[in-house]
């Protein structure tokens, strides 16, 4: 291979690793045939309830505190032991195939609430990621610095989702905008709101 060949063959090689790695399969196809209308992001309510105490907006209780997330420059970002790193827009999440459910959350010795919660299934994003051999924990990070870890097998089951809304309308900024998670099988703690990051560990 002559000098001009090897410069050819190692530009070819650059082009197509940075091609690879900046395009998840799937998601051009999901936006290209995805018909959404756009969204009404939701306001923070006159009146802000204590901690643990009944939202009359919603009737679900509040806890943690609220976060306004510019829905424009809004990302989920999917990283750690994964083959395909994700940062996904908030079209995205609502292009992906719908899940609805009607979950009881249990905060035990504090409150139940039960709604209706729409959203995508974390399988799918998983899936589409690329969760590599040897993972054993997700870690779901909120934009109030919350964090909590389910474990892989949690995380693919087909009842746990994150959800981008609440009885049909966007998620109430008190209850998690833009995206929260959904885990109908695992205690409150673990539902956490105004998602940003999901870490495979």
């Amino acid at each position: 291979m002559n000098f001009h060949n090897k410069i050819a063959a190692i530009l070819f090689f650059i082009v197509f690793t940075l091609i690879f790695v900046s395009c998840t399969p799937g998601l051009d196809d999901l936006e290209r045939n995805c018909q959404i209308a756009p969204v009404i992001v939701p306001t923070l309510p006159a009146f802000i309830p204590g901690e643990f105490e009944l939202d009359p907006s919603t009737n679900l209780h509040k806890s943690g505190t609220p976060q306004e997330i510019d829905i424009e420059t809004y990302r989920l970002e999917v990283t750690g032991l994964v083959d395909n790193p994700l940062s996904l827009t908030y079209d995205q999440l609502r292009c992906m195939p719908k899940i609805t459910d009607t979950p009881t959350l249990i905060c035990p010795q504090t409150f139940t609430d039960t709604a209706a919660w729409s959203g995508v299934r974390l399988a799918y994003i998983l899936k589409l990621a690329g969760v590599q051999d040897g993972a054993t924990n997700v870690r779901l990070t909120g934009a109030d610095g919350y964090f909590a870890n389910v474990s892989v097998e949690d995380a693919m089951r087909p009842e746990s989702f994150l959800a981008y809304e609440w009885e049909s309308e966007p998620l109430p900024i008190m209850h998690g905008f833009p995206l929260r998670a959904v885990f109908p099988e695992i205690y409150g703690s673990q539902w956490v709101k105004w998602l940003l990051k999901i870490e495979v560990q």
